[in-house]
């Protein structure tokens, strides 16, 4: 993973740098009277409402380079004035339609997280049903695999990749209509299903319903949010999931004693399959009352619907006005980024700066399956059989770890911005393996005691315990920070693919690898990943916790092979501070001169003003 030969820059690495710094911040260094002008042209440029609009783009366009300053803007009534001021005080006060937006968003992760487990407790009845539930038959584990890891084979290698075309051709909305309308139709298509083949193609299906949808609720919510509450809707996507997962385990258990009927064979399990369509069809009914994205008309160039939206997204025309001129300057510096006519697919690769947060990216978004958790998500009812509870005693604390998954997923909010993401990861890295480690370890207790079902359940527990706030949510928000904006869409592709290709891998091994290994070989293997991963994160993973795109253009600067010595210096520092307690000052690395002596270093070049918005 370390870059080859560390090459120099290509000769126009100095305009990318240039043009990386000026999105970030576009509007920096220009006057007040330059902005209203430019505010002002836009309206009129693009036919955009009344003198009323135009009052409101010059004003906007100000407020757009530094939203901070708004008490020092001449021309604002009392009334905005009050509004900007209460935006930045009580930021979560916003229009009623940001907040509908909001729950849509967060309707469509339980979705995703009731798609993924129901089929948890399904499984212990319709393996059976389909003749694939024979534990000594390598055939019947693999199979049992593949049609459990169905939807993430479909997410990784088609679902994921039409994402670009479905937002292009219906919007943002569209899209998640659709992907839900799919959703809903494959739970019912699954339900029906009386083969194992029949519940494949079902399944496989789904994924063209999670695969797109995964990737463009987040940006949706994002791109309708203002920007002090944009980190805190990107992480409700990681809880809202872990919301849906404890809701699929609430369903398994709710339909466990509900008995055939004539003609009907496994009735219960049909039911756990089909109940996922409920939180579906509840997108597909008030989808359409929320707004479109501002950003995505403006990418179609119909900049009076984009206005239109954000005026319903914000209380009144001057934060509207602000927001869709400062995505307007925004999408023009992004354009140029094009006109260097770089492949952006090969710039992923051969520009330094973004191999590296693609190197990053992939070792995160890598490890939140190989972590092991979603062996605990689709197998814990079968986990706990082997554990010798009783069927329904095994739905009930599969139940239990989905409500501790979302529990603990909240405190993140928080500690992402505070603690940091990498911190996070190289704590619960650790805890994690030893949590696996336990759990595996404690099938050596005898199967007569209840000492073995109890050590069991406590170490899934505690890693659901300390999963939730670190390799849960930290992959999507590292992903959509680490590349520049010029290719940010391309790297958050291939990141979703990425956790969707190993999920997939993750469902269809765990089966023959509990029968090849056992319990405490298989729990052991994901432990010693979750080694590897710390050692990942120590040397390759750096910090991007409250840093600007400028600044991460210096973080991701810092060539391969110094971070990763860095890396081993901060290992020795946690063991002396940690655990000797001696008194030692942290290395801080990105304050040194040892970013590459290159254009795209901003140790060397600074813009005029570091309060980038982006």
């Amino acid at each position: 993973m370390v870059d080859k030969s560390e090459m120099a820059e290509k000769p126009n690495d100095r305009t990318r740098a240039n043009v990386n710094a000026k999105i970030a911040n576009p509007l920096a260094g220009l006057s007040r009277d330059k902005l209203a002008e430019m505010g002002e042209a836009y309206v009129r440029e693009h036919q955009i409402g009344d003198e009323e609009d135009i009052r409101a783009f010059q004003l906007g366009a100000i407020l757009a380079q530094d939203p901070n300053r708004y008490a020092d803007v001449d021309g604002l009534t009392a009334e905005e004035l009050a509004v900007l001021e209460k935006e930045i005080s009580h930021k979560w006060s916003q229009p009623k339609l940001l907040y509908l937006v909001i729950v849509l968003c967060s309707v469509c992760a339980a979705v995703q997280g009731m798609d993924e487990t129901v089929v948890n407790g399904a499984q212990i009845f319709y393996s059976q049903q389909f003749g694939i539930g024979d534990k000594n038959s390598s055939r019947d584990s693999w199979l049992l695999g593949l049609v459990n890891s169905a939807p993430y084979l479909c997410c990784a290698f088609i679902g994921c990749w039409l994402t670009v075309p479905l937002n292009n051709w219906f919007g943002r909305r569209g899209t998640v209509f659709i992907t839900c309308i799919i959703s809903a139709l494959a739970c019912i298509w699954q339900a029906l299903a009386g083969t194992w083949w029949h519940m494949f193609i079902a399944r496989f299906a789904l994924g063209f319903g999670i695969g797109p949808k995964s990737a463009t609720v987040p940006i949706y919510a994002a791109e309708c949010s203002p920007p002090q509450i944009r980190g805190a809707l990107v992480m409700q996507w990681q809880m809202w999931t872990a919301f849906g997962i404890f809701v699929g385990y609430a369903a398994d258990l709710a339909f466990y004693g509900v008995s055939d009927r004539p003609g009907i064979t496994g009735l219960n399990w049909r039911l756990m399959m089909g109940s996922a369509c409920l939180p579906a069809i509840i997108v597909i009914c008030f989808v359409f009352l929320c707004p479109e994205s501002p950003r995505w008309y403006m990418s179609k160039e119909r900049h009076a619907k984009a206005y239109k939206s954000m005026c319903i997204l914000r209380y009144n025309k001057v934060q509207a006005a602000r927001d869709i001129f400062y995505m307007y300057t925004l999408l023009q510096a992004e354009k140029e980024s094009v006109v260097l006519g770089g492949n952006k697919l090969k710039e992923m690769f051969t520009v330094p700066r973004n191999r590296r947060a693609m190197q990053a990216s992939e070792i995160v978004m890598f490890m939140q399956q190989f972590c092991g958790v979603n062996v605990i998500a689709y197998y814990s009812s079968q986990i706990f059989l082997d554990a010798n509870l009783s069927e329904f005693s095994a739905l009930g604390a599969s139940l239990g770890w989905g409500i501790i998954n979302f529990l603990f997923a909240i405190p993140a909010v928080y500690t992402i911005d505070t603690f940091g993401r990498r911190n996070l990861l190289l704590t619960t890295f650790p805890l994690m393996s030893a949590c696996l480690f336990f759990t595996g370890f404690s099938f050596w207790i005898p199967s007569s005691s209840k000492a073995q079902i109890a050590c069991v359940s406590l170490g899934l527990y505690l890693f659901g315990i300390v999963y939730s706030p670190g390799e849960g949510p930290v992959p999507f928000t590292y992903s959509a920070e680490a590349y520049p904006l010029y290719i940010r869409g391309l790297g958050m592709s291939l990141a979703t693919a990425t956790t969707w290709f190993f999920n997939f891998v993750l469902s269809v091994t765990w089966p023959s690898l509990l029968k090849a290994f056992k319990p405490q070989g298989a729990f052991a293997w994901y432990a010693v990943w979750n080694l590897i991963g710390f050692l990942g994160v120590l040397f390759f993973v750096p910090e991007t916790k409250g840093k600007t795109l400028e600044e991460l253009d210096q973080v991701f600067g810092v060539r391969t092979r110094d971070h990763a010595a860095y890396g081993g210096r901060q290992f020795i520092y946690f063991f002396r501070r940690y655990l000797l307690r001696q008194n030692v000052e942290p290395e801080q690395l990105y304050e040194k001169e040892s970013v590459e002596h290159h254009p795209t270093s901003f140790s060397q070049e600074k813009q005029p003003d570091q309060t980038a918005r982006v």
